[in-house]
Order: C-alpha cells, then structure tokens, then sequence
C-alpha cells in the first residue's frame, strides 16, 4: 500500500507528461475495442460471403489497430519513465533500494494503466455503434446489422491495455532500480544508454526473423507474400524492429536532413540537430508514431497498388489480339462470320467450370475456358512452363503447375461441367503468375458452354482501319460490341474497387487518426517536459519567438526522421513483393503510393509543427529565472 500511496502522490506531481500517456491508452484501448466489437458482431451474425469477407477485414483491422496502439503506448510509457531519471536518481541517493524503485515505477503504470484502459473500453463501447452503422450504409455489412451483446472484446482491450502499460515501463523501470543513483543522474543530463545490448540484440534478432521470414517464402511460395495477411502483418516486424533500434539510426538521418534546411550550417541549424541527436529518447518517441503511420500507409495503399498493376500487366501479356468482339447472340455464326474475313485470326472462348480429382479422391473445382487449339496458339501469349497450347484437344488440358500435375503427358482425372468423369492429358503447364492462369479445355469437354469473347488479330501487312471496319462490319448484325485491345484491357482491368478502398480506409483509418492523435500528444508531453532547458536559452539571449521557431524545426525534423524510416520500411516490403512476382513469372511493375505517403508524411509534419509551436510558448508562460530554478 505504501508503494501505491508515493505513486499516487508522483501521479499527481507529474500530472502534464502522464497525461499525455493516460491518453495515448486510452485513446489505443478504444480502438482496439472498438474494432474487436465490430469483429464480434460479425463473426456472431448469420449470413453468408458478405459477412465472410466483413469478418477478415475486420480481423485485419483490428489486428493493426492492435498493434498500432501497443507499439505507441509502449513507447510513451517507456519515454514516460525515461523522463524521471533525475528523479528516480535522487530517490536512490536518499535511500531508496533498487526493488523500491522498481515496484514504484510499476505501481504508478498499474494505477496509470487500469484507469486509462477502463476509459478507453468505455470510449470503444459508446464508439461501436458508430462503426457497425458505417459498415451497414456503405454496403460492407448487410442490413439490420447490430452491434450484439458480447463482453470478451472489452475484457481483451482492457487486458491488452494494462499488459501493454506494463511492458512498457518494465524494462525501463528493471534499468532504473539496477543503476546507481550517481549514474542516474548523469544519464538524466547526458541522455546516454538509450541503446542498450538487449535492445540491440532484439532489433537485430527482428531484424533477421523478418529477413528469414522472407527468404524462407521466396524459396519456397513465393504467393504468400502477396497475400493481404502476409503484406499487412509483415511490415509489423520490421516497424518494431526500427523502433527498437531508433537510437542507432536516427543520428545519421538528423545529421543528414538537418543539413537541407537553405542555411544548414548556421547556429540555429546546428542547435537543432544538437538536440535531436543529443536528446535520442525524446526523438525516437516524437518519430515512432510518425514511423508506424507512414510504413503502414506506404506498405498497404503500395501493396494493393502493385497487386492490381501487376494483374493488369499479366492480362495485357497474354493476349495478342487487335479487337475483342463481345457477342450479344449467336455466338457461333459470329465467330465463323469473323473467321471468314480475309486476314484475320480468331480464338473463341466460352467459360465453364470443372473439378481436378486429387490424388485422395477429392475433388476440386475451378473455372476453365473452352478454347479451339488453332485460336489458342495463334492469340493466346500464356506463360508456359512446359509442353504447347497448340496440343490441346479433345484428350488433353492445359493448366497452371498448382494444380501439381507438372509433367506433360500425366493423366488428369476430372470432372465436367455436366458431372461427367473423364481422364485428360497434360498437353502443356503454364507458370502459376498471380493465379490468373486458368485451365483450358476443348469444347468437346466444356459442356453448356457459351462463347463471351472473340478475339480477333489482324495478319501482318493488313490494312488495319479496312480489317477493323469489316470486323465491325461483320459484328454488328449480331449486337455484338467491338472493342480494341486497350479498351477491352481498360474495361476489364482488375480494379481496387469500392470495397477494395472502403477494406483499406477501415484498416488504416482509425489507425491513422490514433497515430495523428498520438503525435500530437507526445509533442506535448514532451516539450512541457523542456521548460527548464527553454529558460536557459532564454537567459542566454535567445528571444521568445527564436526559441518557439526552435523547438518547432527540431520537431518537424524529428517527424521527418521518422517518415524516413516508415518509407525505408515500404519500401523494403514493396521490394520483397517486386521479388516474388519476378520468380512467379508475373509482370512485376512498381507501384508506389506517392500519393498515400505524401499526404500522411505532410500531415504529420503539420500535426509536428501545429503542436510544439504552442507548446513552446506554453512551456515559456513563466520568467525565464524562475523557470530555470524549477
């Protein structure tokens, strides 16, 4: 009780900084509530692939609303504590043991930590509704959809909260009872032993587990990282791993960009990088909300950018045709009609369905297309692996080598679109790409099958604008539409789509807006916390407004460090993504959000400058002899 009772006390002493970290919990424990809520009513709903598709994405999102607040409240309670390190050096030179500090230190983040996460589930509680009402009216959630009475989000919020808060401060409070109280006091005015061996050793060791993670899915399917889990959770690590490792790394970046500025080698230039490179632990915890929303925002909006950009590009590959011809009715008379037009081409394909019989005797189905052999050679550029298209006939498949049957030749036991059996011959094995290389049968095994694209190329030599009104010449008494090559591409291209752009704003949104929020608070905290250091460059002649403009640079270059490091961490994920379509044999186009990275970088900058600019004139309120003596 005594411990509770001087933390109580040391709570109420330090009200400004630690209620910048009341808040970053808070805040953090009601988005994850909030999402888990939205989780919980969807996985607990009946209903069918819409409510499938709500619960992963609700999943995703609260898995990165999860991790977004761990990873800033651990750093605020950590710098939290690392502000107190005069403090807790004159507590041990006035007799205080190392358990004494320690169970003191982790008392005040018990007391901190429970209020603020009971605050946050009741913010995440008032706050669910919101959501579930947003999903309905965007069509991402059917109608009628409600929030549901189940209480194990609370409690995992609530939980996650408190563990978080106290992990947070462990390591730091562990460190804090075993140095000594003259040690403790310089390292209060040297800010040194930011980075210690374990901490080294953990970024390191995330360092190479990512590298592993990596390199184990290149060798092995290279798929996976393409996968909405894996390039969502995958920056995770390495984010960690740049926070943990910020002290290391932010010396060179603020030597660096400091030097941008038009008069980098001025006195006020110099005073600035000085002091983000001196004060290490208050940059890395200026930067790591700035790291985890840039990253994040360049990884996902990158990701999804690439993935489409390269389903485009593998659709444009592997067609050569001039015009695509889509019939309205009769398709058979119009493709023989087309095929009757002197130097042309022509390839027919019609969709259906038929299931491979594994080797256990199960079936699995999937799309296929009926195609003629001729046609398919002549139009089709399929990315094959082994064997030819043109071999295709009424015995014989063309399919990807996922399907496991990699030898042209094997026997394929399948089942037709009607329910018939049948054995097939592997006639060629196309790279797997992006999974858009199908299965193609002949008509013969494509039962009820209905021509829906005729592509149409022109013979070298012909007179393009001639054949191309004769195409549509023959066309038009059968309603058909006549397409060029790339306004078919355009009509067909795999866009992000709405529901693609709503997944994305619901994952990142909050997680943004928490992150934003975040920055904001710890510009405050800790430029309150610089009172007595802004009076000492007050008394040795630095005006107001020269000190106010002072703390504002140092901030806007901490946040650019930390944009930085969050582009350095997308750009590692893009790269490894880039990878992985180059071994599936699929375009591998860059894709790079500018957009996305340019809005959250500039509005961090913003939310730096807008923040320590008042805080610096707050911290200023008092003269600058008697702030000084504080």
């Amino acid at each position: 009780m005594r411990m509770f009772r001087i933390a109580l006390k040391s709570l109420k002493a330090r009200w400004v900084s630690l209620l910048g970290a009341f808040l970053a919990l808070a805040l953090g424990v009601a988005m994850t509530a909030v999402m888990l809520l939205g989780l919980a009513a969807a996985a607990g709903a009946p209903g069918g692939e819409e409510l499938v598709s709500l619960v992963a994405a609700l999943g995703t999102a609260g898995g990165v609303s999860a991790f977004v607040s761990a990873f800033v409240v651990a750093s605020t309670f950590s710098y939290t504590v690392a502000q107190r390190r005069r403090e807790l050096g004159l507590l041990r030179l006035a007799g205080a043991t190392r358990a004494q500090v320690r169970r003191t230190v982790l008392a005040e983040a018990l007391v901190l930590g429970a209020a603020a996460s009971a605050v946050g589930c009741v913010l995440g509680r008032l706050g669910a509704p919101a959501l579930v009402r947003w999903l309905a009216e965007v069509g991402m959630a059917p109608p009628g959809f409600t929030l549901g009475d189940s209480g194990w989000p609370l409690h995992a919020a609530f939980w996650t909260g408190l563990l978080v808060a106290l992990a947070g401060v462990a390591v730091a409070a562990r460190r804090a009872g075993r140095v000594g109280p003259l040690d403790a006091l310089r390292a209060a005015d040297l800010d040194t032993g930011a980075m210690t061996a374990g901490r080294l050793l953990w970024g390191l060791g995330l360092l190479l587990t990512a590298a592993v993670l990596t390199a184990t899915a290149l060798a092995g399917d290279p798929a996976d990282l393409l996968h909405r889990k894996t390039y969502t959770t995958r920056p995770m690590l390495l984010i960690c791993a740049c926070g943990l490792l910020s002290p290391v790394l932010a010396r060179p970046l603020v030597r660096a960009l400091g030097r941008l500025p038009a008069r980098p080698a001025s006195f006020a230039g110099r005073l600035v990088r000085g002091n983000a490179v001196a004060a290490v632990r208050r940059t890395g915890a200026v930067a790591a909300p700035v790291l985890v929303s840039v990253a994040l925002a360049g990884s996902l909006a990158g990701a999804l950018d690439t993935v489409s950009a390269a389903r485009a590009a593998e659709t444009a590959a592997r067609t050569a045709a001039d015009l695509v011809v889509l019939p309205a009715a009769l398709p058979g008379p119009l493709a023989e009609a087309l095929r009757a037009l002197p130097g042309t081409a022509v390839s027919a394909t019609a969709p259906t369905t038929l299931a491979v019989v594994e080797p256990d005797g199960n079936p699995v189905t999937s799309e296929a297309r009926m195609a003629d052999p001729a046609g398919l050679a002549a139009l089709a550029r399929l990315p094959v692996r082994a064997g030819s298209p043109a071999d295709l006939t009424d015995d014989t498949i063309v399919l990807p080598a996922e399907w496991g049957r990699t030898t042209v030749g094997e026997p394929v036991p399948v089942i037709l679109a009607d329910g018939r059996r049948t054995t097939l011959r592997v006639a060629a094995v196309l790279r797997d790409g992006l999974g858009d290389n199908g299965v193609y049968v002949s008509a013969r095994n494509a039962p009820g099958a209905r021509v829906d694209r005729i592509e149409v190329r022109f013979d070298p030599g012909t007179d393009r604008a001639t054949a191309a009104a004769r195409v549509r010449e023959a066309a038009r008494p059968y309603g058909a539409t006549v397409l060029t090559r790339a306004g078919w591409l355009a009509a067909t291209a795999p866009a992000n789509g709405r529901i693609a752009w709503l997944r994305t704003v619901l994952v990142l949104g909050l997680a943004l807006t928490y992150t934003g929020i975040a920055l904001a608070n710890t510009v405050l905290m800790a430029t309150a916390d610089r009172r007595r250091e802004l009076a000492l460059l007050r008394l040795a002649g630095a005006t107001r407004a020269q000190v106010i403009r002072l703390v504002t640079t140092e901030s806007v270059l901490v946040a650019a460090v930390g944009a930085v490091l969050g582009c350095t961490v997308a750009a590692v994920q893009l790269g490894t993504m880039h990878g992985a379509l180059a071994l599936l044999g699929a375009p591998a186009p860059w894709a790079v959000p500018w957009r996305a990275v340019t809005l959250v970088t500039g509005g961090c900058l913003l939310v730096a400058a807008a923040c320590a600019a008042p805080a610096a004139a707050w911290a200023l309120r008092h003269r600058p002899v008697v702030a000084a003596t504080r």
